[in-house]
């Protein structure tokens, strides 16, 4: 099957249903100036939770008892409708993106990876200021004969990486500061989902995670965590916190 519609708008149910989410973002920097960046979301605890939610007949239907465990290339996910109305730097885009799923609904189990591997430091800051708007505008909610029988479980679609962080990325360093405006304006679009996701007591874990060829000559964050041998750095939080305190994700990398 061409298309994952099922598995994506699956995805995005989970996501808007309990925003159940742990998130986590790699960024891995080369000697030579490229770095490959990995999105993974794992949403089995939401698998977990849907699964309690819905009714035996709806888990006995056949896409329930999907399991897969596949790449593909992330354009070839986006419906033909939705890729028509793409711009040449958009499909660029997609089609550079790598997507990797593994998902078993009766084993709780649903993780999908987006990966991409910039060639420099401009590549990079153009791919994670553009991604999340493709995905975004990939209505990927699209009514298929596989979709009809979760009717009522649409939602939006699954976003990589966040559009409310300004970047400067050179090739000696990573500054991703937090757009306060942006954020408020994100928050009041998914505070339903929040709430659900609170009244179920759900938690959204995020974790940063930036690996470097040399040690790290200088950090802002003191939430920041530094390996030992400096070239790894990791920022861990999760939606509360960041809500209570969005600055809190501001980072500063010299390298």
């Amino acid at each position: 099957m061409r298309k994952l519609y099922f598995l994506i708008i699956l995805c995005s149910v989970l996501t808007c249903l309990s925003s159940c989410v742990d998130i986590e973002e790699h960024y891995n920097f080369k000697a030579d100036g490229s770095c490959n960046v990995v999105y993974d979301f794992d949403m089995s605890h939401a698998v977990a939770v849907l699964m309690n939610l819905v009714s035996d007949s709806v888990a006995a239907t056949p896409q329930f008892a999907m399991a897969k465990d596949t790449s593909l290339n992330f354009y070839s996910a986006i419906p033909d409708t939705t890729q028509q109305k793409l711009s040449a730097e958009e499909i660029k885009l997609a089609k550079s993106s790598n997507l990797n799923v593994k998902m078993d609904l009766h084993k709780s189990l649903m993780k999908i990876s987006i990966n991409h591997q910039a060639k420099d430091a401009a590549d990079l800051k153009y791919y994670i200021e553009h991604i999340s708007k493709v995905a975004n505008n990939s209505r990927l909610s699209s009514v298929t004969k596989d979709s009809k029988s979760i009717k009522g479980f649409e939602g939006g679609q699954l976003v990589v990486g966040q559009d409310y962080y300004d970047y400067e990325i050179t090739p000696h360093k990573f500054y991703r500061i937090i757009d306060k405006t942006k954020f408020n304006n994100f928050l009041k679009k998914t505070q339903a989902t929040f709430v659900m996701a609170k009244a179920l007591l759900i938690e959204t874990p995020y974790k940063l995670i930036l690996s470097f060829a040399k040690p790290v000559k200088k950090i802002n964050n003191s939430r920041a965590m530094l390996s030992a041998d400096r070239k790894t750095v990791t920022l861990v939080t999760n939606m509360d916190e960041m809500m209570k305190n969005p600055t809190m994700m501001d980072l500063k990398v010299d390298f």
